[in-house]
């Protein structure tokens, strides 16, 4: 029986392609939401002079929906940016993300607010 065709050998291999992957996909899911929130941080800090909203907000955001969308693609709608803006209103501290959160339940969170 070749090691090739020995089952445990490739599991263990595959074990380790397996982890590699996982770890790799909740680095970068930490690194977005990390990156999110900086977006929010910035839209309320930078473009609304650290109010909750600006006075001009949907044409900043609109503006910017735009041109992220066609620099970067899908997932910078309107929306989107609203939902990021307020994850920071929401969590102004970075240190409260956690590297376990997806961005798809930092959005249910922020959902529950109804402040979008």
């Amino acid at each position: 029986m070749s090691q090739l065709t020995n089952n445990n050998f490739y599991n263990d291999i595959k074990t380790i392609l397996q982890n590699a992957r996982d770890t790799a996909y909740k680095q970068v899911n930490f690194i977005m939401v990390e990156a999110y929130w900086n977006i929010g941080k910035t839209i309320v800090e930078q473009e609304q002079n650290g109010e909750d909203r600006a006075k001009y907000g949907k044409a900043i955001i609109k503006e910017l929906s735009t041109r992220l969308t066609k620099d970067f693609g899908k997932g910078y709608s309107v929306t989107n940016l609203k939902l990021m803006r307020q994850f920071y209103i929401i969590f102004p501290k970075s240190h409260t993300l956690s590297d376990l959160l997806s961005w798809s339940y930092c959005k249910l969170i922020i959902g529950d607010h109804n402040a979008i």
